[in-house]
């Protein structure tokens, strides 16, 4: 069975990169109907919080990326990694045990006297093995310094493996050091407790971001050293802005809860995340059921990714277009009250949206627009000027009335009585209909203006032109 994971450090919130990893581990895993889990790394003490692991939750709950429970999980929360110490120290100590591991007693003055002087001679700073145990024999440990567990890296020979998205990779062992793998107070390090999860989890694929190329082959070989199998891995390029530049907060790498409260949509999100740097021929828009069906790790772009607001905002505005007025209206009311607005007072709500919906890129310009059916409306001083003329006010007046009396208010019946107005009035259409659309919403642009007037209601509108028409 295909078992990923998503493996976040809780140092931050969820964001673009992060959560386009997690999804494409979500998708191979659901593709073949295998499990996918939510791992907490929380071994960085000074930057992991709590409200940072809240963050990553409310992120995958949003974008629907749902992971499965493991044996390791308390409580329906993730597996976290403090809560296993016993677990690394014992994985060290048979590391020991075997001759693959060893205490090391250099403190960080002589570490970094070590690397100083190697690169006065113009070498590359690395762990010189002092306390390999043929390079310690003799030596007494330092009173009162706790030893850090390193790994024995392998002399001789190379490491490879073939990456599922990158190809063959092969690294020489000669370029790798002895790394710590146990802190002095118990922690593992990122390279040692990641092995050690991934494989207490049964982790079968690993998908993670091209930054972590490096540390894999420092993972084989821990992998060799405790005789486990190892997984498939596949590391992912990187995310770059629209000037090509590595994607930041400038670019709109901001937590995916941030997109949710600018009013896009999770299931756009996700769309928007899983093309970039894996496509299915030339298909843009497609549901979470057709990405599952579809993925695979054979189509992801070995080249970097490039991010665009602006392509996330059209895919945005098109699945507004494709959904249900009632879904989007749920979404849609408490933006309205926030704004001050009473959606009690005004038209249905799912009436509104479905008048308004295909023009609006986000919920946030959605919840806007219908502001001018829940708000008061105060024209601007400059609007009135300019639009509600003395010229104009005479047509406002007798329209406000045929308004009032017409049989039904309905668009076709406000159309036929705007229509007479115009021609009574000699008017084309834009000179009485600009100055309508301020007088009763405030706004010189609006959808069509017969339907919107409709939806507004004829006390409304009668009264608002009223207002100015005298």
């Amino acid at each position: 069975m295909v078992r990923t994971r998503f493996a976040p450090s809780p140092t931050g919130y969820l964001h673009i990169g992060g959560a386009r990893t997690a999804l494409f581990a979500w998708a191979y895993a659901r593709r073949h109907r295998g499990k996918f889990f939510l791992r907490i790394e929380d071994t960085d003490l000074e930057r992991s919080t709590e409200e940072s692991v809240q963050a990553i939750l409310d992120g995958m709950a949003w974008l629907g990326l749902e992971s499965d429970r493991d044996y390791h999980s308390s409580g329906g929360m993730p597996m976290r990694q403090m809560a296993r110490l016993e677990r690394y120290r014992e994985a060290a100590d048979r590391l020991v045990r075997d001759g693959r591991a060893y205490p090391c007693y250099a403190t960080r003055e002589e570490l970094d006297a070590m690397r100083e002087a190697q690169r006065a001679r113009g070498e590359k700073p690395r762990y010189d093995g002092r306390w390999r145990p043929e390079n310690a024999r003799g030596k007494t440990p330092p009173a009162g310094v706790p030893p850090v567990i390193r790994f024995r890296n392998p002399d001789e020979g190379t490491v490879g493996w073939l990456d599922l998205v990158k190809g063959p990779i092969e690294i020489a062992n000669a370029e790798l050091d002895d790394l710590v793998i146990l802190r002095a107070d118990g922690v593992p390090t990122y390279n040692f407790g990641v092995v050690i999860d991934d494989l207490d989890m049964a982790i079968t694929h690993v998908i993670r971001g091209d930054d972590h190329v490096n540390n894999t082959p420092r993972q084989i070989n821990i992998y060799d050293a405790l005789g486990a199998p190892l997984p498939r891995f596949a590391h992912v390029p990187m995310i770059l802005g629209p000037d090509g530049e590595r994607l930041s907060k400038r670019h709109g790498a901001v937590s995916v809860m941030q997109y949710k409260e600018e009013g896009y949509l999770a299931d756009a999100l996700v769309n928007y995340l899983a093309r970039l740097g894996w496509s299915h021929g030339d298909d843009e828009i497609f549901s979470r059921e057709q990405l599952v069906e579809w993925f695979d790790l054979e189509h992801i772009s070995r080249s970097p990714a490039q991010f665009n607001p602006e392509k996330l905002a059209w895919l945005n505005g098109q699945y507004i277009k494709a959904a249900a007025p009632e879904r989007l209206a749920a979404d849609v009311a408490p933006r309205v009250a926030a704004d001050g607005g009473r959606v009690e007072d005004g038209p249905p709500l799912p009436d509104v949206v479905a008048l308004l919906k295909d023009r609006a890129l986000t919920l946030a310009e959605l919840a806007d627009a219908a502001m001018m059916f829940y708000g008061d409306v105060h024209p601007t001083d400059a609007l009135l000027a300019e639009h509600l003329t003395d010229a104009v006010r005479p047509a406002l007046a007798e329209l406000a009335e045929a308004f009032a009396a017409l049989p039904e208010w309905r668009a076709e019946t406000i159309g036929a009585a705007f229509d007479a107005v115009l021609k009574q009035h000699k008017l084309k259409m834009p000179k009485l209909a600009v100055p309508v659309r301020v007088a009763v919403f405030g706004l010189t642009q609006t959808p069509s203006l017969y339907p919107v007037l409709a939806l507004a209601g004829r006390e409304r509108v009668v009264a608002r032109l009223r207002r100015y028409a005298g």
